[in-house]
């Protein structure tokens, strides 16, 4: 028992007290000063006008690091200064803002145009960017999803009309129309303004080989964020000058830019390939080659760009997948005018085998 009548559970009463003296004295004692802690090599360069009022010296400090990376909100181009090297193609980049996925049954309730003179030579864009953005009223309520993604409410729709007259004066005479997934964009478009159907279309999304390019993904978002943008997604206007952004860099290793690349691939044909009467046994090899299954024709199918392309598909399919078999395949031929469009191209057949 201590002095207090409590239990001291074994301890040495002793050393408890000599703990709790020696435990005064640290208070007492004056606090030591710490030494600064080394400074990497970057830090000390950090230059005096990185500071809160000086983001741009932050960031660029920040880039000398080996371990970051700077993100730019990505700032619209509205004029190029380059004079052009040679002719110009007219070219319009376009987005929509839809209620949803079908063209059929769905709307567009935001649509936006850029339009551009691009030097055949360099694919680079010159002179002033034309742009029109606009809100429509689908004529229903925007669905939950939609409103999520794009921010945009029925209230602000509300009693919206397109002005027709600027949209049609950006699309005529257009050499070339660009969507970021011209599949879904040209039917809603075409739906909408019946002049567009007759224009030549790309897209940016499927002509351009991006794995190819060095990139993992064909997202928007991504590739600019590759480029060190980024910017307010799914809303059109912005979406069209981020495109525009991407467009205009270079393709790595392949010495053109986007646009260099979409108008010359606009001019070749393209096919949609029918693998008719593939055996079972090659399901893995098509799928693995990119070939998609259609449920309603039961067939595998693969889009392929020029008359080589096609040739040369149809000698991989004979030689690894029919064995050597005589085959008739149907296709598909498509140019820029039917292309993304929903409609049937021209139909055709390649015999393979005797």
């Amino acid at each position: 028992m201590t002095a207090g009548g409590q239990l001291g559970f074994g301890f040495d009463e002793g050393l408890l007290a000599m703990a709790a003296e020696a435990a005064a004295a640290k208070l007492r004692k004056p606090k030591a000063v710490k030494a600064p802690r080394p400074v990497a090599p970057e830090a000390a360069a950090l230059p005096p006008a990185a500071t809160d009022d000086n983001p741009e010296a932050m960031a660029q400090a920040l880039e000398r690091h080996p371990d970051y990376r700077v993100l730019r909100r990505l700032v619209p181009a509205m004029e190029f200064a380059q004079a052009p090297q040679g002719p110009v193609a007219h070219v319009v980049i376009l987005d929509t803002e839809t209620t949803g996925l079908d063209a059929s049954r769905d709307q567009i309730m935001e649509l936006a145009l850029l339009r551009i003179q691009v030097d055949t030579q360099t694919g680079l864009a010159t002179g002033p960017v034309q742009v029109y953005d606009g809100l429509r009223d689908p004529g229903m309520p925007v669905p939950k999803i939609a409103r999520e993604i794009t921010g945009i409410t029925d209230g602000m729709l509300a009693g919206q009309q397109l002005d027709m007259a600027r949209v049609g004066s950006l699309l005529e005479g257009a050499d070339l129309v660009i969507a970021h997934n011209a599949g879904f964009d040209r039917p809603f478009v075409e739906g909408l303004i019946p002049q567009a159907q007759a224009l030549n279309w790309a897209c940016s999304f499927a002509d351009i080989d991006w794995t190819a390019a060095g990139h993992s993904s064909a997202k928007l978002s991504y590739l600019a964020s590759e480029l060190g943008w980024f910017y307010d997604a799914h809303r059109a206007e912005m979406d069209c000058h981020a495109l525009l952004a991407v467009l205009m860099a270079e393709l790595p290793g392949q010495g053109v830019n986007g646009l260099a690349h979409l108008l010359s691939s606009a001019r070749l044909p393209s096919y949609r390939l029918q693998a008719t009467g593939a055996p079972f046994a090659a399901k893995e090899l098509l799928k693995n080659r990119g070939y998609r299954w259609d449920s309603t024709a039961k067939v595998w199918h693969t889009r392929l760009g020029g008359d080589a392309a096609l040739q040369a598909e149809c000698e991989w399919l004979q030689r690894d997948v029919y064995g050597g078999r005589a085959a008739r395949l149907a296709w598909e031929r498509y140019d820029a005018t039917s292309r993304y469009s929903g409609r049937a191209g021209t139909p055709g057949w390649a015999q393979l085998g005797a």
